[in-house]
């Protein structure tokens, strides 16, 4: 069975000692467990320090009387005789080891397989007690897929030391991107062989190759941060895929499903509860979140080939909510400093303030904005002022409208208790100094 490369750490030398007794001239040696190997470039030179009898490891007489000698590739010797017995010498010649790699790559939804053809036999031999010796070769693959950092893909380079035999090998990681794969066999031995040119096989694999595909969501939130509203994100990217806070409606997101190259197709289903409330085919989706409660933004990518897992996300809407204060300092240091209402999830909003004798003062449809306590050029007056709010929340029906009389109440009409999310307020502001 023929076997892949390890690169292993090797130095060249003009001479390398075995034993104490033989070198192999010209040689790199190997330590492979207990057994001692010799690597030579084109020609198995071996010498002793005297003339001594060399044998194959099978026993039988090779030379007799010798001080060095140039075996066969492959031969496996060992010097006995009258004054001592050498350990076996395991010598190879490097020349022509690896040839004729071919590669081939199918890569599937879930897994890339790597076809290797060709002569990547490791190095066998036989030791003097009859076992086999296996000096297993090893290569290193290097491709680029993508990986997911910083909220976009990048390039990754994977690169690896294996074991790799003639036939299919499993890569670690499935191909998202075209890339070409690059098998180099022997670097390291190689080059302290003095051989210039490592053995590399590359394969090109093509964008039409690439059927895997993957998506990671991601969201978008409009911020605001001058205003008194609770439960409003302070940051555009502040919904996260596990978050499970709850924010004021209306909630305006956008959501990126990020595809990897290959995704033809997209499908959003958002789900408000339990309930399919839309569905869409964009690779974004973008929309407004208001009625209080939990959406569930589901989004799967596909092609022709492969789907890979769904990603979802959840936003919660919460409950509308109206507070007034009764008092605020308009001196310019930077506490309070305006009369602002805190609110959440408002769809409809109206305020107006009057001063002692009746007369209209400010007056605004943005709940985010707030008075300064100046009337046209000049500042107010302190004491106190009267202010009358009406205001519909995103939880009331949707056909709901303001009845009975100005109500203190928080949120519901005096006339009707069972109304909700209707604020019609009022009271007054002190205004200090």
């Amino acid at each position: 069975m023929k076997k892949p490369i390890l690169t292993i750490l090797l130095s060249l030398i003009t001479a390398v000692s075995f034993a104490a007794d033989i070198i192999g001239v010209g040689a790199t040696q190997v330590k492979n467990g207990n057994d001692t190997l010799l690597f030579f470039k084109d020609e198995i030179h071996l010498k002793a320090d005297t003339l001594v009898d060399w044998y194959h490891t099978d026993g039988t007489l090779f030379q007799s009387d010798a001080q060095d000698i140039y075996p066969d590739d492959g031969g496996y010797y060992f010097v006995k005789n009258s004054s001592y017995q050498s350990s076996p010498v395991y010598a190879f010649v490097y020349a022509d080891s690896v040839s004729g790699l071919t590669t081939a790559v199918e890569a599937d939804c879930d897994v890339t397989l790597l076809q290797l053809q060709g002569n990547t036999a490791p190095f066998v031999y036989t030791r003097p007690d009859g076992t086999q010796g296996t000096y297993e070769r090893r290569c290193t693959i290097q491709y680029t897929t993508l990986s997911w950092g910083d909220n976009t893909w990048q390039d990754s380079t994977v690169t690896m030391s294996t074991t790799l035999y003639a036939g299919y090998y499993t890569l670690p990681t499935t191909l998202l991107s075209a890339t070409t794969i690059t098998l180099c066999y022997d670097g390291d031995l190689r080059s302290a062989l003095a051989i210039p040119d490592s053995i590399c096989v590359a394969h090109d694999v093509k964008p039409d190759d690439i059927h895997a595909v993957a998506m990671r969501l991601t969201s978008e939130t409009v911020a605001r941060t001058d205003s008194n509203e609770m439960k409003r994100p302070t940051g555009s990217d502040i919904i996260k895929v596990s978050s499970t806070d709850k924010w004021s409606g209306p909630l305006e997101v956008t959501f990126r499903s990020n595809p990897t190259p290959a995704v033809k197709y997209y499908r959003w289903t958002i789900y408000h509860g339990t309930e399919v409330w839309k569905t869409r085919q964009d690779i974004e989706y973008h929309d407004f979140f208001s009625e209080p409660g939990s959406y569930r933004i589901v989004c799967t990518v596909n092609n022709q080939y492969c789907t890979s897992d769904s990603m979802e996300m959840v936003v919660a809407i919460t409950e509308s909510d109206l507070r007034v204060p009764n008092t605020f300092t308009p001196n310019g240091d930077g506490k309070n400093d305006e009369f602002r209402v805190a609110y959440r999830s408002l769809r409809e909003y109206h305020i107006w303030i009057y001063n002692r004798w009746g007369k209209l003062v400010y007056e605004s449809s943005d709940p985010a904005k707030g008075w300064d306590g100046m009337i046209g050029n000049r500042p107010a007056s302190e004491g106190a002022y009267y202010y009358v709010i009406r205001a519909i929340g995103t939880d009331a029906d949707k056909n709901a409208h303001y009845m009975g009389k100005i109500s203190y109440n928080n949120k519901k009409t005096k006339g009707d208790e069972s109304i909700l999310g209707i604020y019609q307020l009022s009271g007054d502001i002190n205004l200090i100094r």
